[in-house]
């Protein structure tokens, strides 16, 4: 290489009227261009006209558009002995080293294949995640949780091995987190590796998308993780059961003519499938406790709500849906009973039970005042209008004798 003349250099090609030429020859260097080009600036002002004459020794020609040819500038630092290596390392010189983006970028994609390469590998035998993988890779989410490749790979590592033990088997989430990836809180809500594993989770049983606390549980559930596995419960009377241990007595409490209350941890790690073709589903336990005592072992399978359903009843209500079960649904005629409503008819494929504006009508005036803030009924268009129009609530206790005459085998 030659010597540079650094204040030769900077007097040719330093000014500020000639940064613009120094930035566009960077550029191209960048892209890994050719400088074996022409430049045009629009709307020159004279200083960087003056400029180039002094730097190439000849007016510009007149017009609008300043237009500087690169070998000419590239054959004046040469032959100046300002920099005899050309105009390229006279860039370098002025302005620092220059990164080829193309190279800098296939290195960048390199490193983000290195990343996801432990999730490939898991999902390449999950037939049932391969388009949610593609939606991931192509929303740009993991690059906007973890930022670069470096960050990824750890998070990518730890959720392939989450996604490699879903489905579990009814375990607490908190366990199954400190068993696969070391941390036990490594699943806590707004992680990182919670927003991936639940897009994840939700691919892989199908669930309907949402939001909420209540609606995370109940994700978790359907993967067999269980928030809590306890506290949720669901009451319900008449179920044949299945053969699994929690099924066998529920089968006992069913010939009993007992109610059955079940525990979200029952029925996903014992996976409890009840055989049922037709299910009724009520808000109020008062309906189960009515059927049970007039009906006994001859009432229909009946799961109660106890007001919004919680973890256990919808998980419940999703395995009887999933098994073919034709579910039928009743509530209270007041505003609060419509809300729920609302949740079970938009979350499940339940038909309404005695749960109609015809319905409304028939009992209305057995009702107590209406109180409370309106809301639409999402089943039955009428509904509500008739609500606001008579001013009637209608509790369950008040038609208890027209859904235990249903619920007769």
């Amino acid at each position: 290489m030659g010597v540079t003349d650094h204040d030769r250099l900077s007097r040719l090609l330093g000014g500020d009227d000639l940064g613009w030429l120094l930035d566009r020859v960077r550029r191209r260097l960048e892209r890994g261009e050719s400088l074996d080009t022409s430049v045009t600036l629009t709307g020159a002002t004279p200083g960087q006209r003056a400029a180039v004459q002094g730097l190439l020794g000849r007016r510009p020609r007149t017009g609008e558009t300043l237009t500087v040819s690169l070998p000419a500038v590239d054959a004046v630092l040469r032959r100046s002995g300002a920099c005899p290596d050309g105009l390229a390392v006279a860039v370098v010189m002025l302005t620092g080293e220059v990164s080829d983006r193309a190279a800098a970028t296939a290195a960048l994609d390199r490193a983000w294949r290195a990343a996801f390469a432990p999730l490939d590998a898991v999902v390449a035998g999950r037939p049932e995640l391969g388009d949610w993988l593609e939606r991931v890779t192509r929303s740009g989410l993991v690059r906007k949780l973890a930022k670069t490749p470096q960050a990824a790979t750890p998070l990518l590592s730890e959720l392939a091995a989450v996604i490699g033990g879903l489905p579990a088997n009814g375990e607490l989430l908190g366990h199954f987190a400190a068993r696969v990836v070391k941390r036990s809180h490594a699943l806590d809500h707004d992680q990182p590796l919670t927003t991936l594993t639940l897009s994840a989770a939700r691919a892989i049983s199908g669930f309907a998308d949402g939001s909420g606390a209540q609606w995370r549980r109940e994700l978790w559930a359907s993967v067999g993780l269980l928030k809590d596995d306890l506290s949720t419960t669901v009451l319900t009377l008449g179920f044949p059961g299945d053969d699994t241990p929690t099924g066998r007595a529920l089968a006992g409490w069913q010939a009993a003519g007992e109610p059955a209350v079940l525990t979200l941890r029952q029925l996903v790690r014992d996976r409890v499938r009840p055989r049922a073709g037709e299910v009724f589903v009520c808000e109020n336990p008062v309906v189960v406790s009515a059927a049970a005592e007039q009906l006994g072992a001859g009432c229909a399978p009946l799961v109660c709500t106890a007001g919004q359903p919680g973890a256990a009843a919808m998980h419940l209500l999703r395995t009887l849906a999933d098994g073919g079960a034709a579910m039928r649904y009743h509530g209270d005629f007041d505003w609060g009973g419509v809300r729920i409503g609302n949740v079970v008819f938009g979350r499940l494929p339940a038909t309404p039970w005695r749960f109609s504006a015809t319905d409304y009508r028939a009992a209305a005036e057995r009702g107590d005042v209406l109180r409370g803030v309106p809301a639409i009924a999402v089943w039955d268009d009428a509904l509500s209008d008739e609500m606001r129009r008579t001013g009637r609530a209608v509790e369950e206790e008040h038609v208890i004798d027209a859904l235990i005459a249903d619920l007769a085998r």
